[in-house]
């Protein structure tokens, strides 16, 4: 999900259709999300965020691949803290980021959170300064995976 809290109105977009991979033996994570898949409250606002400033056709995705910097015993339950640091990318540019989260094991069942922010100016995504009042600046992003065994 997405969310850009401004001081006329706050912007709140979720999307189901990310994938994510964990290598819980090397630490290598990754995830990925279609733009398109982001769903908005009001239509308009979808619009605009897919054509003027993310340009999804252009950029069709938003990803991360990187390396957890400490890699949990997924064989005991337990919540471990963790960052990852890797390239993220949105907007055809890629930055160098650590990224924090939090992975889960309940009963054998690996899941992940993460929260961070990303600014826009960061990715090339400019805020016209007609509407800057209605888009934050920096956007909170949330990521959640469950994830399965890879057979």
């Amino acid at each position: 999900s997405l969310y850009s809290k401004a001081p006329i109105e706050d912007i709140d977009a979720h999307s189901d259709k990310g994938t994510s991979v964990l290598n819980t033996t090397t630490g290598d994570v990754a995830f990925a999300v279609p733009i398109r898949s982001f769903k908005f409250e009001k239509s308009l606002m979808q619009e605009h965020f897919n054509e003027n400033y993310l340009e999804s056709d252009k950029y069709p995705q938003a990803s991360f691949k990187g390396k957890l910097n400490t890699i949990p015993d997924v064989s005991k339950d337990g919540t471990y803290p963790v960052t990852a640091t890797g390239l993220f990318e949105v907007h055809g540019v890629k930055q160098n980021r650590t990224i924090p989260g939090k992975i889960m094991v309940s009963k054998g069942a690996v899941s992940l959170t993460s929260e961070f922010m990303v600014a826009c100016k960061d990715h090339k995504v400019e805020i016209p300064k007609l509407v800057f009042h209605n888009i934050a600046e920096t956007i909170r992003i949330n990521v959640s995976a469950a994830y399965a065994p890879y057979k």
